[in-house]
């Protein structure tokens, strides 16, 4: 097993996805997904690693990739764990 499946055993909902590491956010208003995207946001600019984001209707959808290394890194994996950690 390697280092990202060990990973996403730790991250419910998370799936890797192709070069990604994806999930998607179920929110009770539009104004609460808005709310988690702020947070996460100070989260990813905190590492400097930033998200792709589909903002939808009480839905956010996250996708991780480390661009540079053409796929998933430690990097998303600790980002996820922040990400998770604002739905507490």
């Amino acid at each position: 097993m390697n280092a990202i499946s060990d990973g996403l055993r730790e991250l419910p909902g998370w799936e890797c996805y192709g070069s990604c590491l994806r999930k998607t956010f179920t929110f009770a208003s539009y104004m609460d997904g808005i709310d988690f995207v702020q947070r996460m946001a100070v989260e990813a600019e905190a590492m400097n690693h930033h998200p792709d984001l589909v903002v939808g209707w009480r839905k956010v959808g996250v996708s991780l990739s480390t661009h540079s290394a053409g796929g998933v890194t430690a990097l998303d994996l600790e980002l996820s764990k922040r990400i998770e950690s604002l739905q507490a």
